[in-house]
């Protein structure tokens, strides 16, 4: 880190009942010579204190943290500030997390890296959505059921009346290990 005319330190508390103390001291004990700080859910869009320091940013000079969840919700938002501060000249370390250092050689790897993080999160997340929305819209998730509930109730009266599972699973036209164990759990003390 030779060249930066300033090192600003950024740290954030969640909530009122949190005290940042010990991120100001690290932060401080990094060498930064001006430290923002604020207390708010890092779920917030709008961080206003976060984009006034960033818009504070010279080329040459680097924003620090003690670690990377303190300044981003996720791989995307760590994303875009760390474009804004490369957009300023500038560059980004984490105390923490030594090998996200945009001012090292291997910046660009780095943030290659952090792209597919971000990548696959995204995927995470939309796939996650899409079955919150399947299981809303009433859509059956998982493995379609063996039977229908006139069989299965067909097949526990069989079964109490004491046909075999074998014999109440041949006459369903289930036969599967994974149809006859469906069985077990309706019956369990059922002969096979």
């Amino acid at each position: 880190m030779h060249n930066q005319r300033m090192i600003y330190g950024y740290a954030r508390v969640s909530s009122t009942g949190q005290n940042p103390a010990q991120q100001l001291a690290q932060l401080g004990a990094a060498g930064c010579t001006k430290i923002y700080q604020k207390k708010v859910s890092g779920g917030t869009a709008e961080r206003p204190q976060l984009k006034r320091e960033v818009g504070a940013l010279d080329a040459g000079d680097v924003l620090m943290v003690t670690s990377t969840d303190r300044l981003a919700r996720n791989t995307r938002d760590l994303l875009n500030i760390l474009h804004a501060v490369k957009e300023a000249g500038a560059g980004f370390c984490s105390i923490a997390e030594p090998m996200v250092d945009t001012t090292s050689q291997f910046a660009e790897v780095i943030i290659a890296a952090l792209g597919v993080a971000a990548s696959h999160e995204r995927h995470r997340i939309t796939e996650r959505t899409d079955r919150v929305q399947a299981k809303a819209r009433g859509v059956k998730l998982g493995r379609r059921a063996a039977l229908t509930p006139y069989q299965e109730a067909e097949a526990l009266q069989r079964l109490a009346a004491g046909d075999t599972q074998r014999t109440v699973a041949a006459l369903l036209g289930v036969g599967s290990s994974n149809d006859i164990s469906a069985f077990e759990e309706m019956m369990p003390h059922a002969s096979r």
